[in-house]
């Protein structure tokens, strides 16, 4: 048996964000099935002025297999350093079947395409039909990767941005505007922005709530993704009290997500959770129900999106002979 080794541009031209999209629902669908297999994540902040790596591990009954990701960022050093980049991501696929390796590919394309890929499933069963403003909240290359995905289930109108950083935000209006041609408008104030929005999405990865509840309008979606670990923090925990609550995994959302802050502070409680998105992708809950709820997708991130998105590039590089085979076991 030889293992695939795919590198980085190989990878990026292997999948659209149209497939992620679907391979997200699948596993979204997987989870809920209790189709998968998927310890909790293990994740290492090392010492500064070094960031942290995360490792997840997931298995899929359907496709057979196991996906093991390495996933690091805020190393800022490492550029000038040692010649690589801050942020890096590793992907291993084995065989379930007998537990070999088959193939090894570069993963510092596939955590943003899936996040973004999330945000937009989110978008097809809990924004209003009507919605076409968009708020972001972070401009960074997440904040891109969402507006990437969003754009494949509707038409977006405008987008209103702002971040802390004034020159993130003006590269951010230029990157959308020039690939998109999307008008993006500039926001003095996260407020500003937020009063606008159909759509919310915060990328922050913020250390205390940047959104307040009284900014929040009634029939807002809100996509959360900057919490991921316990410490990082977006919304102010209010928002939960009269917002419908929609978790990719409401383990981790309850342990690491957005949703930890409003339960630790008893806002609500775990009963107070809608569901996972998963239910609502299978029916087996609804997703929005009028035009006036504000609902809340709370996504940490989960190994079963890396596991199904990975295995669609894995199938397409094979049927394309894409990659390069190299012996590993003898």
């Amino acid at each position: 048996m030889q293992t695939l080794l795919l590198k980085k541009e190989e990878v990026r031209k292997l999948i659209s964000m149209k497939e992620v999209i679907g391979t997200v629902e699948e596993a979204y669908k997987a989870f809920s099935s209790k189709r998968v297999m998927q310890p909790g994540y293990i994740g290492m902040h090392l010492p500064p002025p070094r960031g942290e790596i995360d490792f997840k591990l997931g298995y899929y009954m359907n496709n057979e297999v196991i996906s093991m990701k390495a996933s690091s960022g805020g190393f800022p050093d490492n550029p000038r350093l040692y010649g690589v980049p801050s942020g890096m991501g590793t992907v291993l696929l084995f065989d379930a079947r007998t537990c070999a390796l088959i193939c090894v590919m570069d993963g510092s394309l596939l955590t943003g395409l899936r996040t973004g890929a999330s945000g937009a499933v989110s978008v097809k069963v809990l924004a209003r039909k009507n919605a076409k403003t968009i708020a972001s909240i972070g401009t960074g290359q997440q904040a891109r990767m969402q507006i990437r995905a969003i754009r494949e289930v509707m038409d977006i109108g405008s987008i209103h941005a702002w971040s802390r950083t004034a020159d993130t935000l003006v590269s951010y209006k230029a990157d959308i505007e020039r690939e998109f041609g999307i008008p993006v408008i500039l926001a003095n104030s996260a407020k500003e922005a937020v009063e606008q929005a159909d759509i919310l999405i915060t990328t922050t990865r913020g250390k205390g709530p940047v959104v307040q509840s009284d900014w929040v309008r009634p029939g807002t979606h809100i996509i959360a993704i900057g919490t991921d670990q316990q410490g990082k923090q977006e919304l102010q925990p209010d928002i939960f009290r009269n917002a419908k609550i929609v978790n990719d995994s409401l383990e981790q959302c309850c342990e690491k997500g957005e949703t930890w802050h409003p339960l630790n502070e008893q806002i609500i409680t775990r009963n107070d959770v809608h569901g996972e998105i998963g239910e609502i992708l299978l029916s087996k809950k609804p997703g929005r129900e009028n035009d006036e709820e504000i609902t809340i997708f709370d996504s940490t991130g989960m190994a079963i999106q890396d596991n199904t998105a990975s295995a669609k590039i894995y199938q397409n590089a094979l049927d394309n002979k894409v990659g390069t085979f190299f012996e590993f076991i003898e």
